[in-house]
């Protein structure tokens, strides 16, 4: 089977996450495609198979014989779609030999156009997997999972020499705390990758350092016909403190390794409002100085205002995993080699964003980032080629084979 055949299974089955993050999974849905996953891994031949109370799915592939005592290699793909856009009844469409032109996804009124998406020229030829324009299609990561396990099902079949394969599919990627869970220990890969990025040839070694934020804002209600110097309007303190954020320091103004603030969420009366914000920034001093600057704005509503108007919260989500991986670059070097042997030339590109990766290398596994052909993700756009798919599976196996010299 054809990675893109597995492909268009996985993303009819609905594994969007949610943010309630007291609980992993956060959706019980994710199951369904953990179970599926599952039958699949054991039917085709894999060992060790099994999904623990957390939605993680687990399989192994012992190695050759006269191979047991090369390292170990991880691969690693996520389960859920995003909480924030529907991931319910994905409807797929295949674009043959695509032309090159405007793409119409489906009744929806939205269209694929290369004046907007200038990496369709690369594209042309290809047979293209589409949404309907109503749902995301799910190629983040459902692509990375038809990759890995297609690439599984191969050295398997054409019995190809290999250490041993460690194979983890995880929930709540995309709420950012999908790898907190991973058994590290049972996995017993000495190194993995996650199968999580975008184009085949990149390869991903820095995220960026990642925080939420929320500031609770508590204001006094009076009649307004009486509220000259006693009102205060949390909407309104609310808008005063996104305006001490510097408005160059949006997602929308920038690009590469510069760090941003990025609202994500408000709602406000004159009693109560909040607010609710993602920090990322690749440098950990500039991370830390965006919260200190939150920090000195929560100080200066309280003295402005009166303490407790202004009420700041920061969790963090993941740090840069250059940090870790910095020693340690023969494991993003072995994935650039495998690039080349499929016919491509790699890049190392910043993620402006996170993967399982990040937190994993944190806890002890240190684990790039590599592409998985789709484009878009999070939104109606998605789209990925059964070429691109094609490709990264013959990367994986590349991997896999160059993991023995």
């Amino acid at each position: 089977m054809r990675a893109y055949e597995r492909f268009i299974q996985y993303v009819q089955v609905h594994t969007a996450s949610a943010e309630d993050l007291s609980k992993t999974p956060t959706t019980q849905r994710q199951f369904d495609l953990s179970r599926l996953l599952a039958k699949e891994m054991e039917s085709m031949g894999m060992e060790g198979v099994y999904v623990d109370e957390h939605a993680y799915t687990y399989g192994f592939l012992p190695a050759t014989p006269g191979f047991e005592k090369k390292p170990c290699i991880g691969l690693i793909a996520h389960l859920d779609t995003i909480p924030d856009f529907s991931g319910e009844n994905v409807k797929p469409t295949l674009v043959p030999n695509y032309d090159g032109g405007v793409v119409p996804l489906g009744e929806s009124g939205r269209t694929l156009d290369p004046a907007q998406f200038p990496h369709l020229k690369k594209l042309i030829g290809h047979t293209l997997i589409t949404t309907d324009g109503t749902t995301v299609l799910g190629a983040d990561d459902k692509a990375g999972i038809a990759e890995i396990m297609t690439a599984c099902e191969r050295v398997i079949t054409e019995r190809l020499p290999h250490g041993r394969i460690a194979v983890c599919f995880s929930p709540d990627e995309e709420v950012g705390h999908g790898a907190e869970l991973l058994d590290i220990e049972a996995f017993g890969a000495d190194f993995a990758y996650t199968v999580d990025g975008e184009e085949i040839n990149e390869v991903n070694c820095e995220t960026f350092n990642a925080a939420g934020a929320a500031f609770e804002v508590k204001g006094f209600n009076i009649h307004p016909g009486m509220a000259k110097d006693q009102m205060i309007n949390a909407a309104l303190v609310a808008m005063e403190i996104n305006a001490l954020l510097p408005a160059a320091e949006r997602p929308e103004h920038t690009e590469d390794h510069e760090g941003f603030y990025h609202l994500t969420e408000m709602s406000g009366t004159v009693e109560k409002a909040e607010l609710h914000y993602i920090i990322r920034d690749h440098d950990a001093a500039s991370f830390g100085a965006r919260e200190k600057t939150l920090r000195q704005i929560e100080k200066f509503i309280n003295e402005k205002y009166g303490e407790g108007t202004a009420k700041l919260s920061i969790r963090q989500q993941y740090r840069n995993m250059i940090e870790k991986l910095d020693g340690h670059m023969e494991i993003v070097e072995l994935a650039e080699k495998a690039i080349r042997a499929a016919g491509l030339e790699p890049v190392r590109v910043p993620i402006r964003g996170g993967t399982d990766g990040a937190q994993l290398s944190y806890r002890g596994l240190l684990c790039p980032n590599i592409g998985t052909g789709g484009y878009c993700c999070h939104g109606p756009h998605e789209h990925i080629s059964v070429e691109n798919m094609d490709k990264m599976t013959e990367i994986l196996l590349h991997l896999i084979r160059l993991n023995l010299e």
